[in-house]
């Protein structure tokens, strides 16, 4: 719908840096207009004046000043032409876009452990017996146990996680499920703190 006389912001060209609202852009326009150099200069310190009233939470940023005028310069379609009070080489990385982050490519054999387990199951395999292992593999055991309790649907079996341990350990942590003692909590009360969580 076009109404006479009535001017909409989707009927107006895009802006460069929303952030500082189509006035501020306005100013920019005018300020690349102008004949002088010593106009645009005076010009430009007084938009940047204008921009630090729009973005009042970044003056604790040590380098505040500088990602102004490297703004001014972006939304100016580089074309302001005065003496820049700093180097606003740089200023188009602001725009650039992230790489990707890389997911890790190694295969995690039974992912509701997760890499935790996979890694203290491998730490495990090298450790000598002693009191040290011995903590570590009732840590690991009760840890396994939690999971299970989480992601298998409230399934709570020692026997799994013990079969599931020495699987993981190649078979060097073997538990006893005679003398063994996992930690107590239920089904429920994992459930619940999962559930607290999301």
């Amino acid at each position: 719908m076009n109404i006479k006389g009535l001017d909409y912001n989707t009927q107006r060209e895009k802006l460069v840096m929303p952030e500082y609202g189509r006035e501020i852009q306005k100013m920019i326009d005018h300020a690349i207009s102008l004949a002088s150099k010593e106009e645009r200069q005076k010009c430009a310190q007084a938009i940047v004046k204008m921009m630090e009233t729009k973005v009042p939470q970044q003056r604790d940023n040590a380098d505040y000043r500088q990602m102004l005028w490297d703004h001014l310069y972006l939304m100016s379609r580089k074309q302001l032409d005065i003496d820049w009070p700093f180097d606003v080489s740089a200023a188009e990385k602001i725009n650039e876009k992230p790489q990707p982050i890389p997911l890790p490519k190694e295969h995690i054999k039974l992912r509701h452990y997760g890499k935790l387990i996979s890694e203290l199951c491998e730490k495990l395999k090298a450790m000598p017996a002693g009191e040290e292992r011995d903590a570590l593999t009732y840590y690991t055991a009760n840890q396994m146990k939690r999971d299970l309790t989480t992601w298998s649907h409230g399934s709570m079996d020692d026997e799994k996680v013990a079969n599931d341990l020495a699987y993981f350990t190649d078979g060097v942590i073997q538990l006893d499920l005679n003398t063994f003692k996992f930690e107590k909590f239920t089904a429920t009360e994992e459930n619940k703190k999962s559930k607290k969580k999301k």
